[in-house]
């Protein structure tokens, strides 16, 4: 016990010997809860439309005019010209395209169905998709104005209907802040951990160090766990800093016991430290870490649900994340500050994220070798 108290306090002074690596652990997080997440969001609140209304009756006006006043739409274009509408939009300049054929406040006023054609630009196929939602609900809207105004401000009044009220439950008004922050606390501790534990040892290999402990009676997993301290502790003061700033800057709730969380995070940040003390064995110097390291960050990061919902991915990607540890604290992240949930309600998190911290530390003493 006292050699690894020894060692322990050798990483630290190593660690803090670097004027820049130890303001930057701290810096980092300050600046990248401030900058993602806020920025991070899917929500479209700038949609440029560009409108070929070649009707140009009081039905087609309102129409426009409700687009106009939509939170969600810039009508920035107006043209007769199909042609100078499609330039625009493979120009970029436009995001949808709304034609109004001649005829159409002919056939509304006829009782009809008026017909409009839209054309998207569906290069990022989430604006596309939104875009298009945000659409049909002002279209919606439109047409309930024209039932209204046909019946005499009746409507659907006199017709037996079934009204539906939504009540979103953990995030009720749809803060994108609070499901971002959950997801960027997760990334954060896994840069910290990932990153600089694996740089930490290859380092040692570079400069030759290393070598001073082989030549010791210092037992492997001694090596191993003294790497593996210092950079949990820095991490989950990291992971209580961006809390902080969550409450602070952007009053995240938090619903369930931060005992918890700090226990789930705890055991995340063992598993990704033991893969990143495993990847260092095999480098030999810091660029062959930072190439492999970056590979399975972004692996992880993207694969983890916190841009796209797991269930959509096909079932190999599905099964690939039985073994991505990231996916795990994201889910436990947001069951636990925005639901509320107990351990209970997460064990099986915690049991696959115990499972995968075991098999990735004793991958990592076991593939150390002391070469000394």
């Amino acid at each position: 016990m006292r050699t690894l108290i020894y060692l322990i306090r050798k990483e630290f002074i190593q660690i803090f010997r670097d004027k820049f690596i130890g303001k930057a652990i701290f810096g980092i997080p300050i600046v990248q809860m401030l900058i993602l997440v806020p920025a991070i969001t899917f929500e479209i609140k700038n949609v440029k439309l560009c409108i070929v209304d070649r009707d140009m009756t009081i039905e087609s006006r309102e129409l426009v005019g409700q687009l106009e006043g939509s939170t969600f739409f810039n009508v920035r274009f107006s043209t007769f010209s199909e042609d100078e509408a499609n330039n625009l939009l493979k120009k970029d300049k436009c995001d949808l395209i709304l034609h109004i054929p001649s005829g159409f406040g002919e056939e509304i006023g006829n009782g009809n169905s008026g017909r409009i054609f839209v054309s998207a630009n569906a290069i990022n196929a989430a604006n596309a998709q939104l875009s298009w939602a945000y659409l049909n609900g002002v279209i919606r809207d439109y047409n309930m104005n024209i039932i209204t105004e046909k019946t005499g401000g009746l409507g659907f009044t006199s017709i037996p209907q079934v009204k539906v009220t939504n009540r979103y439950w953990y995030n009720e008004m749809l803060n994108y802040k609070f499901y971002m922050l959950p997801g960027i606390l997760g990334i954060l501790v896994l840069a910290i951990a990932f990153i600089l534990a694996g740089l930490n040892l290859v380092k040692e290999k570079e400069s030759g160090t290393i070598e001073q402990i082989n030549v010791t009676p210092v037992k492997k997993y001694h090596f191993i766990l003294a790497k593996i301290v210092p950079f949990l502790i820095i991490g989950l003061i990291d992971l209580a800093l961006g809390l902080a700033i969550g409450k602070l800057a952007f009053n995240i709730p938090f619903e369930g016991s931060i005992t918890l969380l700090f226990l789930c995070s705890t055991v995340f940040m063992v598993a990704v430290l033991g893969l990143a003390l495993f990847l260092s064995t095999f480098a030999g110097t810091q660029q062959q870490f930072m190439f492999t390291g970056f590979f399975f960050m972004i692996i992880f990061i993207l694969m983890s649900g916190i841009f796209t919902p797991l269930e959509s991915m096909p079932v190999w990607a599905q099964k690939i994340n039985l073994i991505n540890p990231v996916v795990y604290i994201m889910r436990i992240n947001r069951m636990v500050m925005l639901k509320g949930s107990t351990f209970y309600d997460i064990n099986r998190e915690i049991i696959a994220l115990t499972v995968i911290a075991i098999v990735f530390t004793i991958l990592a003493i076991n593939r150390y070798r002391k070469t000394a």
